[in-house]
């Protein structure tokens, strides 16, 4: 992740142009990737961070299977990994919001984020080696935020949506 300013636009203000700084990416990527020992399970890595729009990789590896036949992912994995995307989505979104702190008080804006309601579509098998998960927020209130995200393939095809909601008060 580069250590400068990553512009962006605000999910509140869609003219308004936002810069996350690094401290802040970094700070998400710690809880994301590091403090939440299930993502490290899962294997997620965060690819990009906007307030618009988060996208992370998950690599297939065999403590993902699940159905043996076909090495096909665990939807369970998906699940989780769509979950944690729509989470990830909501504290760039809560990041944006509040550009007036200092990130590191923004970081701790996270402590009360949960998921409250979770669906999703599987639409294909989740065969591969590599897969690409994005989300994005709908709606940014002040207690509850809506999620929209996407399970890919390594080729692009959508395999599995998302949509659920978060508390963020």
């Amino acid at each position: 992740m580069p250590k400068t300013p990553v512009p962006a636009t605000s999910v509140d203000s869609p003219d308004a142009p936002v810069v996350f700084e690094a401290e802040f990416i970094e700070g998400l990527r710690h809880i994301f990737e590091h403090s939440i020992a299930f993502n490290q399970v899962l294997g997620l890595k965060i690819a990009s961070i906007t307030p618009q729009r988060v996208v992370a990789h998950i690599a297939m590896k065999p403590e993902l299977v699940g159905h043996y036949s076909f090495n096909r992912i665990h939807g369970g994995v998906i699940s989780a990994g769509l979950d944690a995307m729509g989470g990830l989505a909501v504290m760039a979104a809560i990041g944006a919001r509040h550009m007036d702190e200092a990130p590191l008080q923004r970081l701790h804006r996270f402590a009360k984020l949960g998921t409250i309601d979770l669906r999703v579509d599987y639409l294909r098998p989740g065969i591969g080696e590599h897969f690409e998960l994005r989300a994005e927020v709908m709606r940014l209130g002040s207690r509850v935020a809506s999620t929209r995200m996407e399970f890919l393939g390594a080729d692009g095809k959508l395999l599995s949506t998302g949509a659920a909601a978060y508390i963020v008060a």
